[in-house]
């Protein structure tokens, strides 16, 4: 329902770190959505449709949540004793690609006066990153010196049991409590068969094997307290797994094969606690928010190389194994209150404290003070036109493997581990105009800046390798434009075309050549496009669509070039709205055959300094992807 609304496009959390302040542009009943590993769209999904009375779009600022600016879904459901809810999905290609039959979710859901609950098992299917073709290695003269046969497949299953509860006491007191479990289980293999102009061929696989499992655990109550409420949470999440990537040489003669082996082992997790008191002071709402978030990594990794016997022996890697952890406190008070009719303000302003400690080689302990904040500005200029202001402090997320060695066996890369990271900082500013069309429908327009400090890109580092690391400063501005049309004015009933346009630029200083470029691998612009129609009188509804996105050249100390698929796919679709009380859903993806593309350019040494090694191109085929899908309620 939600995705069909005129000019409204759901945004999930922002992965900021810890819980933070409210993101997700969807509110439950008046409630944010609280619970990380599960978010926005499958809460969503999991919602009867029978139970939904109605949906609220509103200015998030005006709201009195702390951290919503733009327009936000409220979406209000009415009791039921008991429901249930089912989504299931198929998809098949023609080639490369094993088919999927076993995917989706079955929820059943009970609500009363006092008493909510859901309790879910799903299992979400990948079988992505599947094609082939030929891929061609020139020298730095251009002469071919490989023809190589690609085939690429993946194998994902991601099953996951999940339950959450909500209970209102006599006194008032609200507590919610989620749990899931979840494991993973993927397999990633490519082959190329390498015809050499000179030389030995040889048939090259790469294997990688990944294992994992985790669970998360929430709850909060909410209560009055003197003038106001304070809400209570605390959530504990926790990740293990064990990955295996193997990658050989076997050559059409008696030479002895070649090869490396790559393993880690790897749990991380994180305790969250946090408080938010809210309440009415001079003619406006205040909250107070404390927030306590520890996180932890430990990893171990090994490097192997294969022998003539066939064997894989140990080599040595030290700085693949080690533990990184954070300590992070975070307050920050925020007032919100009506100006004049139509005119409000979200003012927010704190800061973090945090201490960064890293163990095994080249142990490093550090401690930070960050501000943070917001002012939003909301102006309802006048009946269906909204105008929507925020300026920014934030503070990003790491990614705590960086900070240790790895290697990717698969396009003969390494990160030499950086102990010295410290998270981006940045002041944004988005502008977001909001109009509505009246029976031609709604538009949106975004206009959106970024000046960030300590930006994460890969850097050089001692003995010619190369890591993720800090660099002082970059940019990011653009503009998006999300619109939906309706076309009954023009005698097309029951149709409407969504539209949304996004351009994007940037801008940093290259750490190795100290030139001004755009950020590395980056999709700077962005066109979807679709028409659906839902037939008048009838169950049917059929649609087309196409999206366009423009990837930037990638950037690494030793290489660069280009890796993309499409850049353009289209696909159509037929859907009909009672199938035994069940709505089927049949789509067909990529039907003008967009590719998997990637064009290489590698250097004996550092890009800036070294000669070009080889080129590598590959232009694979992705082959039609046929979707089905089958929902409805119980």
């Amino acid at each position: 329902m939600l995705s069909e609304v005129p000019g409204f496009t759901i945004r999930g959390e922002d992965g900021a770190r810890g819980l933070g302040q409210a993101s997700a542009n969807v509110l439950i009943d008046g409630d944010r959505i609280t619970n990380k590993s599960e978010g926005v769209f499958t809460q969503l999904q999991r919602i009867g449709t029978d139970r939904v009375e109605r949906i609220e779009i509103v200015d998030g600022a005006t709201l009195g949540i702390a951290g919503l600016a733009g327009q936000v879904a409220n979406v209000i459901t009415r009791p039921d004793a008991l429901s249930g809810r089912f989504n299931y999905r198929a998809g098949f290609r023609p080639k490369y690609a094993e088919p999927s039959f076993i995917g989706g979710e079955v929820s059943l859901s009970g609500s009363g006066e006092t008493l909510e609950w859901t309790v879910a098992l799903s299992n979400g299917v990948g079988r992505g990153a599947a094609g082939g073709g030929e891929a061609f290695i020139f020298d730095p003269e251009g002469n071919l010196l490989e023809t190589r046969d690609f085939r690429m497949q993946f194998v994902g299953d991601f099953p996951r049991v999940s339950g959450q509860m909500k209970w209102t006491s006599p006194g008032g007191a609200v507590i919610n409590a989620n749990a899931n479990y979840n494991r993973a289980y993927e397999n990633f293999r490519e082959s190329q068969d390498r015809d050499l102009v000179s030389g030995i061929d040889v048939f090259r696989n790469f294997e990688n094997r990944y294992r994992g499992w985790g669970y998360e655990l929430g709850a909060d109550i909410q209560f009055s307290l003197g003038p106001g409420q304070l809400k209570l949470i605390g959530q504990e999440s926790y990740d293990k797994g064990r990955s295996r990537s193997d990658a050989t040489l076997d050559f059409y003669d008696d030479s002895p094969d070649a090869g490396s082996r790559f393993t880690s082992r790897s749990d991380r997790g994180e305790h969250i606690a946090r408080a938010e008191y809210s309440w009415p002071m001079l003619g406006g709402d205040w909250q107070l928010d404390a927030e306590a978030a520890f996180n932890r990594l430990n990893q171990s990794a090994q490097l192997f190389a294969l022998d003539p016997a066939g064997e894989f022996v140990e080599i040595a890697f030290p700085n693949g194994t080690g533990g990184v952890t954070e300590d992070r406190y975070e307050t920050i008070l925020t007032h919100s209150r009506s100006l004049t009719d139509g005119i409000t303000v979200q003012i927010g302003a704190g800061g973090e404290y945090s201490t960064i400690a890293q163990t095994g080689a080249g142990g490093l302990t550090r401690s930070f003070w960050r501000p943070k904040g917001s002012v939003n500005l909301a102006w309802a200029v006048e009946n269906g036109f909204d105008v929507s202001l925020e300026l920014a402090r934030r503070v990003g997320q790491l990614s705590f493997g960086d900070f240790l060695a790895s290697v990717s066996l698969q396009q003969d890369q390494q990160n030499a581990g950086n102990v010295e990271l410290v998270p981006q900082q940045s002041w944004e500013a988005q502008l977001d105009l909001t109009k509505d069309l009246g029976k031609w429908g709604s538009t949106e327009l975004r206009v959106f800046a970024q000046l960030i400090e300590d930006y994460i890109e890969f850097i050089p580092v001692t003995g010619g390798l190369e890591t993720r690391g800090n660099i002082d400063s970059a940019t990011l501005y653009g503009i998006r434009w999300n619109s939906t049309f309706q076309l009954e004015p023009i005698g097309f009933r029951g149709a409407q075309l969504e539209l949304t346009l996004q351009a994007e630029e940037s801008e940093l200083t290259d750490p190795l050549t100290g030139e001004k470029r755009s950020f590395g691998g980056h999709q700077d612009r962005e066109i979807d496009v679709e028409l659906r129609h839902d037939v008048p009188g009838s169950n049917w509804a059929w649609g087309v669509g196409a999206e366009y996105n423009h990837t930037l050249p990638y950037y690494r100390l030793g290489e660069t070039g280009y890796n993309y698929e499409g850049p353009t796919y289209t696909y159509a679709f037929i859907e009909h709205k009672d199938v035994f009380g069940m709505t089927a859903n049949l789509t067909v993806f990529n039907l003008t055959d967009g590719r998997a593309v990637q064009d290489r350019l590698v250097y004996e040494g550092y890009r800036d300094r070294s000669p070009l090694l080889f080129r590598e191109t590959q232009d694979l085929s992705v082959q039609p992807i046929f979707n089905f899908r089958l929902s409805g309620d119980f």
